[in-house]
Formats: structure tokens, sequence, C-alpha cells
């Protein structure tokens, strides 16, 4: 049993490598026929149409953008530790406890009455909070309630300024009704220009029906990101040269005693998936004892910031966040107000910062497999750099509150990076003989052939550190001439590998040519070799050599007349080894014609003349 199946996995075996094999040649030997004709334009291209991409991007749906947000929504949950509030903002929720309480006591459900809303704010000033923003719209005076109304406006006016009130713009097609007013004389409307056009647009705004309560308005409007999720509050609604502040601005800049245009146009919460602001209920405040149960003791108010607003379920206008699918609305400006004042808003760099370090990475990649493919230990410094740079993003969000969005760019730059290096596999594999990208050698076309062995002789007097670089940039060079597309199939030694028998051949190349007869096969081999010294001397006036290319060169016949491919296969280990054992050779500008002695099968060619000066 044990035999049957070692027999049958050696036959799927090789069946299915053969197979695949197959499959393989099927679109790698058309798609290297395309690099053939393409070359090393490939990279520019690749370039321009990343950079085009990215500048469309920026300016349309900004989806790399997008993609940061949505990673950043992860990395927020995953960090091991998140920052505690401050206690310096508490929120005041009309919870379903307070309008049940109310409810019971003869006074209706929601709304409350201007009069109660009153005394919540009365609470609020003998509990000695600081200031108080009213996450509540009171747009039009009560009917029922004219005494309640006159209390509130009353309190607003005696707060001067402690006390901020919602308003909410309408939309912008409603600026040329007649009740729009200049933005200018908005409440809270500041200026963003240091000589701002006055009065400046018009501008339509749903404000508390009090004048001391308008006064102390703010907006309380709040608008997400492109998914629908809220990452960035904005602080202020700008219009012409001049901005209208939130609430969450307003509150701030009170307490802080700072212009309003000292601070950011919006601001990023460090969002708190355990720990959660302050909660204080309602009427717990009002009737001054525990009212509402909350399983712990009533958060203090003194020299606090207090935001208002209702909780209750059916009322409550939850906004997505990254950390809650249903957010209250008056947690949402509490944690933007605790943002400004305990100064914990993650920093971030500037929205274009993300597509400037994808377009440089991109532009060093494509740069760097244009000049010739480069060595492999440069896909392990790609790796470790970009992990390196995901793990600094993850600190910096986890410990210090600054995030570098930077994970959907550096994986787009992987991508392209990726792709480059698959199109730099499919010209190697061209350039050394890989079946599966084109013909490798056919006994029946193929019956002479002609070596050639390319070794780097370095001038005497390098250092150990200069001679690794010259040899570093002349397999560099060598690798670009072969890539370029040349008859040629050279032998693996032109990728590197850090072993002791590579590092023994680091500087040794061979070259074979294939072909019908011997005058063929040594016309074609001349006539590369011919190019390759051209093409490395092109680089001398950028790049000396410091050294010169020596040459072996061997022409024999390959295949004899009803040869067995055994055979076949032990002249040509025995043609290679005859060249890599001569000591015969010559420098490359001296190189003139191949010539081999036909009866005996294969000889080295001897100097023909004295050498040239070096390639």
């Amino acid at each position: 049993m044990l035999s049957w199946l070692e027999s049958a996995f050696a036959w799927l075996g090789y069946t299915f490598v053969n197979r695949w094999g197959a499959f393989e040649r099927g679109y790698r030997r058309p798609y290297a026929r395309f690099a053939l004709r393409l070359r090393f334009a490939f990279y520019p291209l690749l370039v321009l149409v990343a950079l085009g991409w990215l500048a469309w991007d920026w300016n349309h749906e900004r989806s790399l953008a997008s993609a940061e947000n949505a990673i950043f929504d992860q990395v927020i949950k995953l960090r091991p530790w998140e920052p505690k509030p401050s206690g310096k903002v508490v929120v005041v929720e009309i919870d379903d406890c307070s309008i049940e309480y109310y409810r019971r006591l003869g006074e209706g459900g929601w709304p409350w009455s201007r009069q109660r809303h009153a005394d919540l704010l009365d609470a609020l000033d003998r509990a000695g909070a600081r200031a108080v923003g009213y996450d509540v719209q009171f747009i039009e005076p009560s009917n029922s309630d004219p005494i309640g109304d006159a209390t509130l406006e009353a309190m607003a006016a005696g707060g001067r300024g402690r006390f901020v009130f919602g308003s909410t713009r309408t939309p912008a097609g409603f600026d040329d009704s007649p009740g729009a007013l200049p933005v200018s004389q908005a409440p809270g409307a500041f200026a963003l220009a240091t000589q701002p056009r006055r009065p400046g647009p018009r501008v339509a705004l749903l404000q508390p029906y009090g004048e001391a309560m308008a006064r102390n308005s703010a907006l309380l409007d709040i608008t997400r990101d492109s998914d629908g999720v809220l990452r960035d509050i904005p602080l202020r609604k700008a219009i012409g040269d001049w901005a209208l502040p939130s609430l969450s601005l307003r509150l701030a800049a009170g307490v802080q005693h700072r212009p309003l245009a000292g601070y950011p146009e919006s601001i990023r919460v460090n969002w708190r998936t355990h720990g959660q602001l302050p909660y204080a209920s309602a009427a717990d405040l009002i009737e001054g004892r525990a009212v509402c149960d909350r399983g712990g003791a009533m958060a203090a108010l003194d020299g606090r910031t207090a935001v208002v607003g209702y909780t209750a379920a059916g009322l409550n206008d939850a906004k997505p966040t990254p950390v809650n699918p249903a957010m209250p609305g008056v947690e949402v400006h509490a944690e933007a107000v605790e943002a400004l004042l305990a100064g914990t808003a993650i920093w971030m760099p500037p929205a274009g910062f993300k597509y400037l370090l994808a377009a440089v990475l991109v532009l060093l990649s494509g740069f760097a497999f244009w000049r010739g493919e480069p060595a492999w230990e440069i896909d392990e410094v790609f790796v470790a750099s970009n992990l390196a740079l995901l793990v600094v993003a993850f600190v910096g969000l986890t410990a210090f509150g600054v995030f570098f969005d930077i994970f959907a760019a550096l994986g787009f730059v992987s991508l392209c990076f990726g792709l480059c290096r698959v199109y730099a596999a499919t010209q190697r594999g061209r350039a050394v003989g890989n079946d599966d990208y084109r013909p490798q050698f056919d006994p029946e076309r193929d019956r002479w052939l002609a070596l050639a062995r390319l070794r780097f002789e370095p001038d005497p007097g390098l250092d150990r550190r200069a001679l690794g670089r010259r040899i570093r940039e002349y397999r560099r060079r060598l690798r670009g001439w072969l890539y370029r597309g040349t008859e040629a199939a050279a032998l693996e030694g032109v990728v590197e590998y850090k072993s002791w028998l590579w590092e023994s051949l680091v500087d040794v190349t061979v070259l074979m040519w294939g072909g019908p007869d011997r005058d063929t096969v040594a016309a074609t081999a001349q006539r590369e070799l011919q190019a390759l010294r051209e093409h490395l001397a092109g680089h001398d006036d950028v790049l000396p050599d410091d050294g010169s290319v020596r040459v072996a060169s061997l022409i024999s016949v390959a295949v004899a007349q009803d040869e067995p491919i055994a055979q076949t296969r032990a002249r040509v280990c025995s043609v290679l080894g005859r060249l890599l054992a001569s000591t015969d050779e010559r420098p490359l500008s001296a190189h003139d014609s191949f010539s081999a002695d036909d009866e005996a099968g294969s000889e080295l060619r001897a100097t023909a003349r004295p050498a040239s000066p070096p390639a």
C-alpha cells in the first residue's frame, strides 16, 4: 500500500508540475513578448498612471482618504488603552427617567415647559457650573408658558455669555428670505480675514426666540464624512470672510478666554470605547436629590462645563461614530468640548500628506526599478520600513493622540511596488532563459553553442567597501542590458544571493547563445557582446567602472548527429566546465570574434590582439 501511495503521489506531482507549467507558459510568454517591446518604459508609465490616479482621487472622491478613515475606525478600537475623561465636562441628560418623573407629577411628557428648562439651568448655576451649553432649540416662544419664556430669557441675560443656546442654519436657498441677516451681524460671527468684507453675505438662521438667548447662541449643525460616520467635528461654518461658531467652540472659547478665530476649523475627537464622560440626570439636578438611579454618585458640577441634551428613547438625535453606531448628539458636542478643554484632540497631518507620501514612494520605487532590477534585499527593507511606519502610527494614536493616516497610502505604494517586481521578474525570467517566458535550448534547432564568461576585474587599490559598490553597480548595469532584450540566456548568477558559493561567483556571469550553425551563432554572440560593451561604456561619464570586464569565450558543437539527449546534456555540461575553468581571458573592449576547433568540439579562444582600454 505504501509503495502504491508513493507511486501515485509521484505521478500526481509530475503531472501537476507539467500541467501547471503549460498553464504558466500560456500567459507568461505573451507577457514576456509584451515586456520585450515595452522594456523599461513600463516603470515611468506606471508612475505616471499612479500619480495621475492620486491627483484625480484628491480632486474627486478621495477614496484613499475614505480608506484611511475606515482603518482609523478599526485602529482606535484595537488600541490597548485610551485616554480617560478629564472631568472638566459633564453631560446633563434629559433621559427617560427625567421625563417619566415629571409626567407622573402631572406635567405631561415631552416637550417640557420652558419653566422646567429654566429650573434646570438655575440648578446648574447653583451647582457651580462654569458654563452651560444647551443642545435643545427654543425657536418660538411658548403660548402656554409665557412666564417660563421670560424666566429662561432672564437667565440667559444674567449669565453674560456663560449659557450658550443652540441654533441652526437653514439650507442655503433660504439665505435670500426676508428673515436672513448679514453674516457679520449673526451671533458669535468672527472674521477669517484681516480685512473682511462687511456686512458680508446674508445667512438664514433658526435662532432662539429671546434676544439674550439669540445673542448667546451657536450652531448645532454637524456634518459627517462621506460614509456617514462622524469622526471630525466641525467647529465653525465659513461664509465668505466670516465664520459662525459651533456650540462646542463657543463654549470652549468662553471658558478658556480665547478668540474664536484661534481654533482650528475642525477637530478629530479621541473617541473612547470603554471610558465615558461623567453623566448627570436632569431630574436629579432639578430636585436636588437622586430621583433617577444611575448606579453611582451624581457627577460633580462645580467649576465644570455642562452640556445639556436629551437622550430619551424616541428623542435621541443619535449619530454614528467610530466607537458607537448611535451616540447621543449631546455626547458628541460634549466630546468636542472635552477635546478642546483637555487638549485631547487627535493630531493628524494635513489632508494631503498621505497623497504626497504615496506619490514620493511611488516615484522612488519606479526610479529604483527603472535603473535596473534592485537586489532582493530591497523587498525586506521595503516591508520592514512599512511595518515600522505602521507601528509608529499605531503607537502614536494609542500613547500620544497622534495619528499618521498612512495605512492605505502604504497599501497603494505596496501595490505599485509589487507590479514593478512582477514586471522585473518577467524581464529576469526571459534573461535567464526560463522556459515559462521563452523557448529554451532545443537540440533540433540549437546545434551549435557560443558561450562567454564575463568577470569584473577591479582596479588595484580599491578597498573592500568600494569594491562591493563597484561590483553591485556593474551587475545592475548588466541586468539592465539583459532585460532590454537579447538572444543570450544568462546563468542565474545575475541575481544576487547571500551564500559562500555565490560570494565566490559574485562577479562571474555566463552568457549562452544557440544557433543552427557555427557562423550564425558566432555572429550573434559577437554582435551582442559589442552592444554590451557600448552599454557599459555609455555610463562611464556618470559612474566610473574602476575596473574592466574580462571575457573568456567558447564556441562548440552542442548536438551531434543522432545523439541521445543524455549525451547532449553531458556535452553541454562539459563545455560549460571548460569555460568556467579557463584562465584565458581578455578585456571586453578587445573582443573581436569567436573561434573554435570544430574537430575537437570546443576550445577556448586565444587572445588575438593587445588589450584595448577597459570598457
